[in-house]
């Protein structure tokens, strides 16, 4: 599991490839962009393209706000293989999981095997850093999902 701490504000990291073009190389014309993250703050989320929310999750192409209860999510023992899987299907390669602005949402440790069994890059993270590095990831044109809890 990959475990990095960007910097960057999520409010300013959605610019930062814009700029500079996408990192690595040229972006294939048929990769599926995911949508970035305008706005965080505590309880609220705005993503382009969706109406503003809580809790979301977003993947190549699109997103939709999280619904916990869809897949027993809950802050222990955290975050569910379901919850995950959806991301896997929709194309993502990059996950990005955050833990909550105050860190208080786990990551069910059957959750973090799917993903290490799918071979994905994984990224667990304070929502606040999960968003910067989601946004950063997106602009550069890599198929990134994520699941971000804007509260505890």
């Amino acid at each position: 599991m990959t475990t990095t701490d960007p910097t960057a504000d999520p409010t300013t990291a959605d610019d930062a490839g814009e700029a500079s073009g996408t990192a690595g190389g040229t972006e294939p014309s048929d990769a599926v962009a995911s949508p970035r993250v305008r706005r965080l703050e505590w309880g609220l989320m705005e993503v382009e393209g969706l109406a503003p929310g809580k809790d979301f999750v977003l993947y190549p192409g699109g997103g939709h706000a999280w619904n916990w209860a869809v897949h027993g999510t809950r802050h222990s023992p955290g975050i569910q293989p379901g919850d995950a899987r959806e991301l896997l299907e929709r194309g993502a390669e990059v996950v990005v999981l955050s833990l909550g602005m105050e860190e208080r949402l786990g990551i069910a440790p059957s959750t973090l095997e799917l993903l290490r069994q799918a071979g994905v890059e994984v990224h667990v993270k304070e929502t606040r850093a999960a968003t910067a590095l989601y946004n950063t990831l997106a602009a550069a044109g890599r198929p990134v999902g994520g699941l971000f809890h804007s509260t505890c």
